[in-house]
């Protein structure tokens, strides 16, 4: 019998695990779970776990430059400072129905923070650009569910999803705008639905499969060239970490399945899945 693909790195019952990160300069994963509103962190060394209760749905976490959280919050984008410093908002722009959902930090050190709204609704949600000073740019509008969010090791290209439908997108990558968005691949009817994504030091992209039981890596031609199976109906994002950047960490759900898998939840990781690139800390 063949050695499964992935193991275990933090067992636990997350209803919407969602955004890992790796934090070079503490060797810590950081992840959320958005509907239990807390910020999570891991650190494979020495198995170490921290939690942060948000008190609001939390969309994603981000390293910050000096230290601390950027959050992307259900209304708006707040930071965490280091060593236990108290929580400010960067921006607060609460809009009903609506939350902020994956995010990612840019080459430039800006957030690309995603909305969506809580009931789906086609073209609820929007992908803006928050400065480290607070500074908010429309990049995406309208869109539905914003999520999956990585640049080109070159920095020139970005590649984006909207889950619903159901593409990888990719544009040209410009720090004030979002150009000349085009289809980058297609997840076919049946596979799943496109979620979190990263990209590796080849310049391929990882997405995962939510409603899929799969990761899936994409060469920069678009080409599918390898399928990670997971016994989790809905992995939703995925992150290089650890040594190296070669450890794939994968976070998972088990929000809305009738009988979720055991490790529904958890996140999961694939050692010496690859390469990663180093992340970009938020700057503000």
């Amino acid at each position: 019998m063949s050695r499964r693909a992935y193991d275990v790195a933090v067992r636990t019952e997350a209803s919407l695990g969602e955004g890992p990160t790796w934090d070079a300069a503490t060797g810590r994963l950081v992840w959320v779970d958005i509907l239990g509103s807390r910020v999570h962190t891991y650190a494979p060394g020495d198995g170490r776990r921290t939690v942060i209760t948000t008190g609001q749905h939390v969309g994603a976490a981000k390293p910050r430059a000096g230290g601390g959280l950027v959050v992307n919050l259900r209304d708006g984008i707040g930071l965490y400072g280091p060593g236990g410093a108290p929580f400010t908002w960067l921006v607060r722009d609460p809009v009903p129905g609506r939350r902020g959902n994956d995010a990612a930090v840019a080459p430039d050190g800006a957030l690309w923070a995603g909305t969506m709204r809580y009931d789906e609704a086609p073209g609820g949600g929007s992908l803006t650009r928050v400065a480290p000073d607070g500074t908010v740019r429309d990049l995406l509008a309208p869109v539905t569910v914003s999520n999956g969010t990585g640049w080109s090791p070159d920095g020139r290209l970005v590649y984006y999803v909207d889950s619903p439908t159901r593409r990888i997108d990719v544009l040209d990558y410009d720090a004030q705008q979002a150009l000349n968005r085009r289809p980058f691949v297609r997840v076919e009817d049946g596979a799943g639905f496109p979620d979190g994504l990263t990209v590796d030091a080849e310049g391929c992209v990882w997405v995962a499969l939510w409603d899929g039981a799969a990761v899936r890596r994409y060469t920069p031609d678009g080409r599918l060239d390898r399928t990670v199976e997971l016994p989790v109906r809905r992995p939703t994002a995925c992150a290089f970490g650890g040594p190296g950047l070669r450890d794939l960490y994968i976070t998972t759900a088990r929000t809305g399945l009738d009988r979720p898998h055991p490790l529904s939840g958890s996140v999961l990781v694939v050692p010496d899945a690859g390469r990663g690139l180093p992340g970009v800390a938020f700057a503000g």
